[in-house]
């Protein structure tokens, strides 16, 4: 009895102990993994690095110096002090919050037509390719049809000279051009965000809108009370993207269509950097103002996230 009474308790610790040995290789197995997933993108992640953080640093050094490229005079923060206090930067900012206007605009027709595509209209299919095709369309090309189109002698002055009115220089007026802008990049861009949202509108359960419908709701009261609600966080994203958008990205459309004009009345900050930097022989101070814009897109990036709350944990 003995001899069966320490086999079976022999064969019992043997048991409990076969976990934790099998453990051992699958953590190792498990840790040799992570290793070659590692290795495996560390070639992507030192190119994506090496041309990112290098053109990054690279012009902090050039910030705080007086350069033409090839000569470096140390001048520390006086680029800085000479941009915070330059009246041209504070009128180039007003500048770029007039362009703000393009914000709610995008995402008005966005949710019109991300709405009218999640209720599956006649041709739907058809107009989601439609909406979307201006966002593959270069800025470049964007920007020469709307300048085309808004010129003197462009279809919206012949239209306007067809009905027995005057024609309108809309790129001699500064207030008319940034419109114009506007009005380019809405049309550039509802497209893309429509899929954002409509992205947002397809993850709602169809079973709560059935439920709002048999209880008597109807359309107006279902968008406001379900639709929107649920789909939060995919306009606070949109909202976010399209902030930065119009502080960062409006080089190419104000490049081709106006080229700041007239005057610095439709001049970005990102186009001022580029003035500022190339149409001088010192590259401090447009090296200084990225920066600047750098650090304030970051802050601004943080401060919206917090607002919209559209972390993982939300």
């Amino acid at each position: 009895m003995s001899t069966i009474g320490s086999s079976l308790e022999t064969a019992e610790a043997a048991d409990n102990a076969a976990p934790a040995v099998a453990g051992k290789p699958r953590a190792a197995w498990r840790r040799r993994e992570r290793w070659y997933g590692f290795l495996a993108i560390m070639p992507a992640f030192l190119v994506v690095v090496g041309f990112m953080m290098y053109p990054i640093l690279y012009a902090l050094y050039i910030s705080f110096t007086k350069t033409d490229g090839v000569d470096f005079e140390w001048v520390g923060i006086g680029n800085y002090l000479n941009i915070l206090a330059d009246p041209l930067v504070h009128e180039v900012f007003v500048n770029n919050l007039k362009f703000l206007i393009s914000v709610p605009l995008v995402i008005f027709f966005s949710i019109i037509v991300s709405v009218l595509l999640f209720e599956k209209i006649r041709g739907w299919k058809a107009f989601r390719f439609i909406f979307f095709l201006p966002n593959v369309l270069s800025i470049v090309v964007v920007g020469v049809m709307f300048k085309s189109i808004f010129g003197y002698y462009g279809a919206v002055n012949g239209l306007i000279a067809a009905f027995g009115g005057e024609r309108i220089r809309f790129f001699t007026d500064g207030d008319l051009a940034i419109w114009v802008i506007v009005i380019a990049l809405v049309w550039a861009g509802f497209g893309y965000q429509s899929l954002l949202i409509l992205s947002g509108l397809t993850a709602i359960d169809p079973a709560v809108f059935e439920a709002a419908a048999l209880d008597g709701a109807g359309w107006w009261r279902r968008l406001f009370s379900i639709t929107l609600p649920n789909i939060r966080r995919e306009l606070g994203f949109v909202f976010i993207i399209n902030v930065l958008y119009t502080f960062s990205s409006l080089f190419g459309f104000v490049f081709v269509m106006t080229a700041g004009g007239p005057g610095y009345d439709t001049t970005t900050i990102d186009y001022l950097v580029y003035l500022k930097a190339f149409g001088s022989s010192n590259l401090g101070p447009g090296a200084a103002l990225a920066v600047l814009l750098f650090l304030f897109i970051g802050i601004l990036t943080v401060a919206q996230n917090r607002l919209f709350r559209v972390q993982e944990n939300d």
